[in-house]
């Protein structure tokens, strides 16, 4: 937050829960911000994530969804707060440095940033993945190539047809979601199918009980169950971009709990009883395998056709953020000031095309170690997004806490039950970095992330001897900044 920032809210001339002009086009709808937030607790995570972690503790993996389901909760709550008392579309980052310090929000937006990135390499690594299934003979790092070079094109156009393509993306991921409960219920409830002799709610535990591998195994897989719910935060990025955020943004951010108890944790019993957790390994999406395992090919066809839009619709919100976050990191003197431009259809197209050169570096991953590129990924995304919640929650105590004494206005969206949800979400958050410490497959990350750490020290020390009233003061004033940004 700038110095010119807090200056007016304190004096009233800003009011709480008005977004700032940024100089982004207001291009994204109710409709679009809805299904935003739906699609962005949908992705490769559930569809070919959640296939190791079934295989790591059975069952129990629904248990597991739905204590992270309500710790997301609590995030986005604490997340919701902050929106209402100032929403932008750098809002982690933003946060962090009102509430947390100028290194916090430096630190913040460049993570954000790289999370995209990596989680960009991640889904196009996936939808390379699927396309393996109709056709083996494509390189799976050309298919990469094609689609990381697809949604860039789409997101130098307009921030409208990156809203309508996310809808579009997100309303698929619903109906198949939903359809596939359906002919799971139908399968367990009438017969039908090859597997409807043996289809029964009574698979959650008579096949080696409701924890065949132990609370361990289910502890285990923690950080693979966080991984499937990054990006949910993403409708705090839109902010700046939302046609009425004080009236939009809530409504999306209650959907949360509906969302993750029919997505998630509704189609997980739905799969699990129709076919058994054995049946189910590691690289290969549990829907589909449902599917084949019930006799229905083409159902597998298209189930795998929603997966791989489900890939992409979570990597062109990757691109969508990272061109955001690198400009907000700039206007406040955090990063380089080309950054800070926009094209004439508002949208930063600098920081969208460093990133998706970043993102390139995906297919070489995927030309160099295809069947381990998705692994290789996966646990430093993990680490890098729990980053941004830390900073959420960190900050929304920290906001309550002033707006208790008075110095700041209250929001008119506080998360119920804070401060005790947001200490216990941190706690929670915690342990899961412990339990990866543990798992040498994502131990990883976790050497990955202090060298991340120094890099981001030196270049903040770097930024700091350079123009140290710049970061002292949150940056250079972004409403005037913005005036001045278009290319």
């Amino acid at each position: 937050m700038t110095s010119v920032q807090v200056d007016k809210q304190h004096d009233g001339s800003e009011a709480p829960g008005q977004a700032p002009e940024e100089g982004y086009q207001r291009g994204l709808g109710n409709r679009q911000i809805q299904m935003i937030a739906i699609g962005g607790a949908i992705g490769t995570g559930l569809f070919l994530g959640a296939g190791k972690a079934i295989s790591m503790a059975g069952p129990s993996i629904i248990l597991a969804y739905a204590i992270v389901g309500l710790v997301i909760f609590f995030i986005m709550r604490a997340l919701g707060e902050l929106l209402m008392y100032r929403p932008v579309s750098g809002s982690f980052s933003e946060y962090g440095r009102e509430f947390l310090g100028p290194f916090i929000g430096f630190v913040t937006g460049w993570t954000y940033w790289l999370f995209w990135v990596v989680t960009g390499i991640t889904e196009v690594t996936a939808a390379a993945t699927y396309v393996q299934h109709w056709n083996k003979g494509i390189p799976q790092w050309a298919s990469a190539l094609v689609f990381t070079c697809a949604l860039f094109g789409i997101n130098l156009i307009s921030v409208k047809i990156f809203g309508e393509l996310e809808f579009w993306f997100s309303m698929v991921k619903v109906t198949a979601i939903i359809g596939m409960i359906l002919i799971g219920l139908g399968v367990i409830t009438l017969g039908f199918s090859d597997a409807g002799d043996t289809a029964s709610f009574s698979l959650l535990w008579s096949d080696g009980g409701f924890f065949p591998k132990g609370i361990g195994g289910t502890l285990m897989t923690l950080q693979i169950v966080m991984f499937a719910f990054l990006a949910v935060e993403l409708v705090g990025v839109t902010a700046g971009e939302a046609t009425d955020p004080k009236k939009v943004l809530p409504k999306a951010i209650n959907t949360v709990p509906w969302r993750i108890g029919l997505f998630y944790i509704g189609a997980l019993i739905i799969i699990l009883s129709v076919v058994s957790w054995t049946a189910f390994e590691p690289g290969v999406s549990p829907f589909v395998a449902a599917f084949q395992q019930i006799g229905l090919p083409a159902g597998a066809g298209i189930v795998n056709f929603v997966v791989l839009t489900a890939a992409l619709s979570s990597a062109n919100s990757g691109m969508y953020s990272t061109g955001r976050m690198l400009r907000d990191l700039a206007l406040n003197g955090q990063g380089p000031k080309f950054f800070t431009k926009l094209s004439k259809n508002g949208l930063p197209t600098w920081g969208t095309g460093v990133s998706v050169a970043m993102m390139l570096f995906g297919v070489y991953i995927n030309y160099k170690w295809p069947g381990e590129a998705f692994n290789y990924v996966v646990s430093f995304a993990t680490i890098s997004g729990m980053w941004a919640w830390i900073v959420i929650l960190a900050s929304q105590l920290r906001y309550r806490a002033k707006a208790n004494r008075g110095e700041l206005p209250q929001s008119d969206f506080k998360a119920p039950g804070s401060p005790f949800t947001s200490v216990f979400a941190l706690a929670f958050i915690g342990m899961v970095i412990v339990m990866m410490g543990v798992d040498k497959d994502a131990r990883a990350a976790l050497y990955a992330a202090p060298v991340w750490a120094l890099v981001l020290a030196v270049g903040y020390l770097c930024i700091k001897r350079r123009d140290a009233a710049a970061l002292a003061a949150g940056g250079a004033p972004k409403e005037a900044a913005a005036k001045d940004t278009k290319s």
